[in-house]
């Protein structure tokens, strides 16, 4: 079946990209003042409403918690934060003359607080009427509006919001359309990937951000403790927030892995060997590895598949390593701890879903790969180049063309097993020279969806552009086009689909 290859336009309401953020979950209630909220914020501090829905929902999934606290100390749908190194809760009031206590609880005054200390921001950069309408060029502003320990954490944070610009959004009533845009990094363009500095991290798959060694207790396990449990607990904030409230001196708090919602991602701060301070009882430190996932207790669209199978692919790791039997007795919620006055991972945490994973059953009904050189199933024009550069491919080589004013895809054919619901992932090796907002094309059963990726960061991995309705049979189910405006090489490698 050959799908039209037409220009790329902003999609209908029926490709919000299914949408990618909340796929397989409950059903959120709907926030009928968050819209409005959102665009009065933006129009009156002068910030892209878009881009201010994608800050948000990478903070909190929309969701004002009542007025709680995350871990960090970070409020409202915004999270304005108020602890001994970051006042944005503050900032927000003086921009605002709104009292604290209203920026906490009222989503409408937290989401103008947050666009008031956002502005402000790009004031502080220098970024005039004409800049402030390009949503690329605040990425500085953003980048800093998360307050991150290191400039490296601080462009994980900002890519992590530009990220859902260009895989849409629609949480609480809010829509944000997928759409490209090129993010100018500035000063952080020159800092690595966090995803490259996994130097010397215990397990092969994660990466290394150490956390302050103020927060965690240094030792020798499992010589000086026997290592027989691993503490299942949920962050109470963002990926980027726990790494870098982890690393702040006065957090007096740690845990050994961060994972990430979205994607799976994980990253390790405190060594295994090392007695990080995440159990709230001294004994459970000590015997334990804590693993924090990224959310909050609340709201189960932070438990995402591709969160689970990461999660419980490193617990499968860490349970072989020490010898830890791979039961409830020995894998148990911060709840479980004696003492402990936490109710993490709360009760939208699957744990029957989740030690299926961790003892190796649960494997997709169906999946298949196709990577650019599988024989009869990967398509594309005279101009697409084949390239081995990149030690982050997929097999043994990709493919890379100049972004032009023409789509001329290259497709990747599959056999769909029956009609039903299907997770698309892509692997792309990543790097500063490749296109900042290649666009995906997906053949759904409502017609083609795009998606937009920045290839210059996140690659060497399996990423989620989401999940799909799909028919069954064979044709070209993902395609990966050349028109777009962003710059740099669009790379096509391989794609892996799974019913779900």
């Amino acid at each position: 079946m050959t799908h039209v290859r037409s220009r790329l336009i902003a999609l209908a309401a029926s490709a919000v990209t299914a949408l990618v953020v909340l796929a397989g979950q409950p059903a959120l209630a709907a926030g009928p003042a968050l819209p409005s909220a959102f665009a009065h914020a933006a129009s009156a501090q002068d910030v892209p409403r878009d881009l201010l829905v994608a800050l948000a929902y990478a903070e909190t999934h929309l969701d004002g918690h009542a007025g709680k606290p995350s871990a960090s100390g970070g409020y409202g749908v915004m999270h304005l934060v108020s602890n001994p190194t970051n006042h944005t809760l503050e900032k927000a009031a003086e921009l605002t003359k709104l009292p604290v206590e209203k920026l906490r609880a009222d989503d409408e005054a937290n989401i103008l607080g947050g666009a008031a200390v956002l502005r402000a921001y790009a004031d502080e950069l220098g970024l005039d009427e004409s800049a402030r309408k390009d949503e690329g060029r605040w990425y500085e502003a953003v980048a800093k509006y998360g307050n991150a320990a290191s400039p490296e954490l601080a462009r994980l944070y900002a890519d992590s919001v530009f990220e859902l610009l260009g895989l849409g959004v629609q949480a609480r009533g809010v829509r944000v359309a997928p759409h490209e845009v090129k993010a100018e990094r500035g000063q952080y363009e020159t800092k690595a990937d966090v995803r490259t500095l996994a130097a010397s991290a215990d397990y092969p798959d994660a990466t290394w951000a150490a956390a302050s060694s103020s927060n965690y207790t240094a030792s020798s396990r499992p010589s000086s403790y026997a290592i027989d449990r691993v503490v299942i607990h949920v962050t109470q904030g963002s990926y980027a927030g726990t790494i870098s409230w982890f690393q702040n001196p006065s957090a007096q708090v740690s845990a050994h892995y961060v994972v990430k919602s979205s994607n799976g991602a994980i990253t390790q701060m405190v060594r295994d060997k090392d007695i990080a301070w995440h159990a709230g009882n001294w004994t459970y430190n000590t015997r334990s590895i804590g693993i924090e996932h990224e959310g909050y207790i609340s709201d189960a669209s932070w438990f995402t598949d591709a969160m689970y199978r990461s999660s419980a692919a490193l617990t499968r790791y860490i349970c072989d390593k020490y010898g830890i039997p791979k039961d409830r007795a020995h894998i148990i919620g911060h709840v479980e701890v004696p003492g402990a006055d936490h109710t993490d991972p709360g009760q939208y945490w699957n744990w029957t879903t989740y030690m299926n994973y961790v003892t190796g059953g649960g494997n997709p009904s169906w999946s298949t790969t196709v990577d650019n050189a599988t024989s009869g199933q990967f398509t594309a024009s005279a101009n697409w180049g084949t390239s081995a550069y990149s030690s982050q491919r997929y097999g043994a080589d990709y493919r890379f063309a100049d972004p032009v004013a023409a789509s001329d895809p290259a497709w990747y054919q599959a056999t769909i097993p029956s009609a039903g619901t299907y997770r698309v992932e892509v692997w792309y090796p990543a790097d500063p020279g490749y296109n900042s907002s290649a666009p995906y094309i997906v053949a759904t059963s409502s017609g083609n969806q795009t998606v937009y990726v920045d290839q210059r960061s996140g690659g060497g991995s399996w990423r989620s552009l989401g999940t799909f309705s799909l028919n069954a049979g064979t044709f070209n189910a993902v395609g990966v086009s050349r028109w777009t405006s962003g710059t740099g090489y669009v790379i096509a490698d391989a794609v892996r689909i799974s019913k779900v």
